[in-house]
């Protein structure tokens, strides 16, 4: 009777899951695991969580829809509370695994915790690749010469034709699950985290309505710096974040969509942010701790510290710049900000306020819903001037900024208030 255990982490789904189809085909019995760490709700030296509030919420929901998909298939899933590599080993040895199936990630920790149970049950570790478009295999150039640029990248990969490999479609059946392992006591949550709703149906829908239903995918290159709303842009970076919807089920669905209605320069430039995205996750692979240090993976010094006062009015949205005030106070109070947004209000804590750049990429990461490690400080690594942007630094000039993203005080004047917008005429 061959025993497979399944780690659920950054790959909520059970669509174009290799490391679950793996197991589905290979053993006759299985457990499903998703492990809540408690370190994830403390704060770090950077006075930020790993998970706040909104992300949180998130994640409840994609469990609580990964629980029902599971269930619909005769399996279920059990939650875990502690030091994920501590409960994933103690279940290997007292339930004698045969195989353990992980879905690998660029994350310095989860790649750790990889290896560390590689090397505490070899042979029985499955590695499966399905958090990128690409695997590294396919990659025009070994990780170690990584171009300096995403424009470099972009090219290399484009001028070799390289595709992303086809998602997987959900496994047929589920070999049954181990009915003495029990989840500890932590129903899962029905929270609300309005207008998104975690979760792989949710993910999916939401890719269908940008395509098929609305075909606003058509004009997303000029939609895309909206700064509020929804359909603006795809909204589709949550879902990818903890892997509740697959990026090459987006890559396989954008390419039918170009094949069978229309290719143009909106539907490119979808798939130009999923390269971004992409070069993010590889440049995380190649340096690793870097990706999170001062000086960045350029090795250059900012000239900035830490100033309490200063960040705390730009986490509370009470700066002097009413469009950064407005961003803040949306981030908080919804877990989610605009890419033009996010660019202002790290181009503030930055450049006009002179605070640390970790001090806000740490902030992102307890707040954003859509929180992908790779792409979250890869971005404020270039907005900081100490990663991969070759004109050094990014600093935008915030009033031009706000007079031609929210030329009548729309946006500002719904976040923080009448009087704010009418000083701005």
């Amino acid at each position: 009777m061959q025993r497979g255990l399944m780690w659920f982490r950054h790959d909520l789904r059970i669509h174009d899951n290799p490391a679950l189809a793996n197991l589905a085909s290979s053993c006759d019995q299985l457990t499903c695991v998703f492990v809540i760490d408690p370190s994830w709700y403390r704060a770090d030296h950077f006075q930020s969580k790993h998970l706040g509030a909104p992300r949180e919420a998130f994640l409840w929901q994609s469990l609580t829809e990964l629980h029902r998909a599971l269930d619909a298939m005769g399996q279920k899933l059990i939650i875990r509370t502690g030091k994920p590599l501590e409960v994933v080993a103690n279940l290997c040895m007292d339930h004698e695994f045969d195989l353990i199936g992980v879905t690998d990630h660029p994350g310095t920790h989860e790649r750790h915790q990889v290896d560390m149970l590689v090397e505490r049950f070899p042979q029985r570790v499955v590695v499966s690749d399905a958090h990128t478009l690409f695997t590294q295999h396919q990659l025009p150039f070994d990780l170690p010469d990584i171009p300096a640029t995403f424009t470099q990248f972009r090219k290399a990969v484009e001028k070799r034709g390289i595709k992303p490999r086809l998602p997987l479609p959900v496994p047929e059946s589920l070999p049954a699950p181990i009915k003495e392992i029990k989840s500890d006591p932590a129903p899962l949550s029905d929270r609300r985290i309005a207008p998104y709703q975690g979760g792989e149906i949710a993910g999916r829908a939401q890719l269908n309505h940008y395509l098929w239903d609305t075909h606003r995918i058509q004009r997303y290159k000029e939609t895309r710096n909206g700064l509020d709303g929804w359909d603006f842009s795809s909204r589709l970076s949550a879902w990818l974040a903890n892997g509740s919807l697959s990026v090459r089920w987006v890559a396989a669905e954008l390419d039918r969509y170009e094949r069978n209605v229309e290719k143009n320069e909106s539907t490119y430039w979808l798939y130009f942010e999923l390269l971004w995205r992409e070069y993010f996750q590889w440049m995380l692979y190649h340096y690793g701790a870097r990706f999170f240090a001062f000086k960045g993976v350029a090795n250059k010094r900012p000239l900035t510290t830490f100033y309490a006062e200063a960040f705390m009015a730009w986490r509370e949205g009470t700066t002097s710049f009413p469009i950064v005030n407005a961003a803040m106070r949306q981030l908080k109070q919804t877990g989610w900000l605009s890419n033009r947004s996010r660019q202002l209000v790290a181009s503030c804590l930055i450049h006009e306020l002179g605070v640390d750049w970790r001090y806000g990429a740490a902030y992102f990461e307890q707040q954003l819903i859509d929180f992908d490690v790779a792409a979250n400080y890869g971005n404020w690594q270039y907005l900081a001037g100490v990663g991969a942007d070759p004109r050094g630094s990014r600093r935008f000039n915030l009033d031009k900024q706000a007079a031609q993203y929210d030329p009548d005080g729309t946006f500002i004047k719904g976040w923080v208030g009448e009087h704010v917008s009418s000083e701005l005429k």
